[in-house]
This record gives structure tokens, sequence and C-alpha cells, in this order.
């Protein structure tokens, strides 16, 4: 189905967020690269999105994406709606009392550090160096730095695929390393976060640290995904990709990064499948050399194009 057919298929009622048909996904995620969402819905706020979803038939897949910095989009575009929540609506971050703040999941993770270092807030300098949102956050329970979301988590609310409001405990969110366990079909709007109280020169330098480790091991000025694989047990995956010889490995414009090989990045024009045929046989050279299989930490979603399938590595 296009565009245009979707949208009148859903009879939408009037709605504050903006509707996008055929947007392009390459402008939004990191790499630069990828086909277009057949339907883009930025809502303006919870209530919004939980009007739209109520009214989306269950048939049609709905796709969240935050700030594109972990994303690939295959070359196909994506089929259905994505759903990406804007600052404006979902990014306010606010104090929220007894050494907690409460941050929108459209909040990137910078300023959620930046806002817990103003409220005198230790253990959020970790998010200082994840170019991501907090949703992102929630999601996959991004860490760095030895501190993971789930040390920081509270609870958070949610709206489900009915566009039903749901609340959630650290319970039902089932953190595990690079994980969540809170159902695929949720969409995150906010999270209450806590930490101890700590004086602003220990977190600044908290800060810096984090800043100087992330600028001066990894290739932040180009088109990249971050991490591409998870941390294997008892190993790191870079170790493991640069003992294959991996490092500096192309296909096309797609390389792993010289500087640091668990870094996938575009160095001009590579498509999607470039990147991901990349991935997939670094999978398969660590798994021949040390016989561990590395998982994928960027998330890809979407469609191939019609003769370009990539066939995940199987041992």
């Amino acid at each position: 189905m296009d565009a245009t057919g979707l949208a009148e298929r859903l009879r939408l009622p009037p709605l504050a967020g903006r509707l996008t048909p055929d947007a392009a996904m390459e402008k939004v995620t990191w790499f630069r690269t990828g086909g277009p969402a057949e339907l883009l819905f930025q809502p303006a706020d919870e209530e919004d999105l939980a009007q739209f979803l109520g009214v989306v038939p269950l048939d049609i897949p709905v796709t969240v994406v935050g700030i594109g910095s972990n994303l690939m989009v295959r070359d196909g575009g994506i089929e259905g709606i994505v759903i990406r929540l804007p600052p404006k609506g979902f990014g306010q971050v606010e104090a929220a009392g007894d050494g907690r703040l409460r941050a929108g999941a459209g909040a990137s993770d910078k300023r959620v550090a930046a806002v817990a270092l103003d409220l005198g807030l230790g253990g959020f300098h970790f998010l200082h160096g994840i170019p991501g949102s907090i949703g992102g956050a929630l999601r996959m329970n991004a860490g760095a730095n030895g501190v993971e979301t789930s040390e920081r988590f509270v609870s958070a609310t949610a709206v489900d695929r009915q566009g039903r409001l749901v609340e959630l405990t650290s319970g039902d969110m089932a953190f595990r390393y690079r994980h969540s366990g809170a159902d695929d079909g949720l969409i995150f709007t906010s999270a209450l976060l806590a930490g101890p109280s700590d004086g602003a020169e220990s977190i600044r330098a908290a800060m810096d640290a984090v800043q100087h480790h992330r600028e001066t091991t990894q290739p932040v000025r180009e088109k990249t995904g971050g991490s591409t694989f998870k941390n294997p047990p008892g190993t790191s995956a870079w170790k493991e990709i640069d003992r294959a010889g991996c490092r500096g490995l192309r296909i096309g414009d797609a390389q792993m990064s010289e500087m640091h090989c668990n870094f996938m990045i575009n160095t001009g024009s590579a498509t999607a499948h470039d990147l991901e045929l990349l991935g997939e046989t670094v999978r398969r050279r660590v798994f021949e050399t040390s016989g561990i299989l590395l998982e994928w930490e960027i998330q890809r979603v979407g469609r191939f194009r019609p003769g370009q399938d990539v066939a995940p590595f199987k041992p």
C-alpha cells in the first residue's frame, strides 16, 4: 500500500502532530542512508500519540525511532507507520523531588546529564557520552562507563498499541545487558530517574572524563551508528573484531573504523545493504576466529530492496 492509501485507510481524527508520507529516513539516521518511511507521525504530546494509536488498526506495522543514532534503515524503506517523538512535546527534563528527575522520552541523553548536573544529582554522567534519547535508553538499557540506565530507573510511562496509558516499574522493564523486557508494542513517553546527591565539581569532572574518552577513542565525527555489536561475556567486541583482522574492513563505502573497530562508519555513499553486509561478514569472521557469535547492538529495521537481502550469519 502506498503512503496516500495508508493515510486514507486510517481515517484519522484531527491531530495536533505532523504526518509525513514517504518520509526521507536518510535525513534521520546518523548513517545518512536508508529508504523512506511509508508514513511518519510526529505527535504533539502524549495525548496526541494515544489518540493516534487508538485508531490505527493492529495489522498495520508501527516502528518507533529516536534520534537515529543507533539505527540502520534498510534501503527498501519502512512499511507502515514510523513514530518519532519530537523534542518539543517529549523533550522536557525537570526536577521531581527527592533526588529524582522526570525526562520525556524524546529528551537527549546529553540533556538529561546536564540537568542532573544542575540539580546536583550524581550517577548520570554516563548519559553525557551516549548520543541517543531517553526512549532509546529505556528500550535497550543503554549504558557506558560502567553505568546502565537500569541503575537510575524508578518508573516509566508508555502508550500501548490501543492508545492506553501504561505505568511501568523496574520489574515490568526486566532490564538486562543492552535489553529491556518491556513489551515491544509499548511506546515510552517519559521516565522517572533517580541519583545520589553529589557536588557540581565531582559531577562535572565525571562528565568531562566521559567526553574525553569518547572524543579520543571513538570516530564521533563520522557517519556512524555507535557500537555495532554488544560486548560478549568475558571480552570486548572490538577485541574480537580486531583479532579477526576486521579493523578497517570495507565493503563499498561501509567500513569498520580504524580508530575503534566496533564502530561501523559510512565513509561516503554507503548503502544500508553495504553496511549490513559488512556487519554480517564481521560476525562470520569473528566466529571463525574465536567461536564467538557477536550480537548486533545497532537496530536494523525496514525492508531490503528486491534481490539485495542480507542473510544473518548462522554457524
